[in-house]
């Protein structure tokens, strides 16, 4: 009895170290400092790209990929509650 006793706080305390992860993880995933180094490194990316083909006003035109990434992250959570409920209908 003492063995399951002890295996089962294990599990719970292997549970607690998962939440602790998975909320870490999410909290990444929705930070702003994610986004605005994401979208960073989007623009650098295409204006070094949109200079390499030679693109006149690179640096403007950058911005569209740029701006394209940030807006997808701003409607993602809209898009996602609307997913998660259709989700869980289905499993009713």
């Amino acid at each position: 009895m003492e063995d399951e006793i002890k295996k089962l706080e294990n599990d719970v305390a292997l549970l607690k170290g998962r939440n602790v992860r998975v909320e870490a993880d999410k909290a990444w995933e929705t930070s702003s400092f994610r986004i605005f180094s994401v979208t960073g490194i989007t623009y650098i990316v295409a204006a070094i790209t949109f200079s390499l083909v030679g693109t006149k006003n690179f640096l403007l035109h950058a911005f569209i990929p740029a701006a394209g990434f940030f807006l997808s992250i701003q409607s993602l959570p809209f898009v996602k509650k609307w997913w998660i409920k259709k989700y869980l209908r289905k499993k009713e």
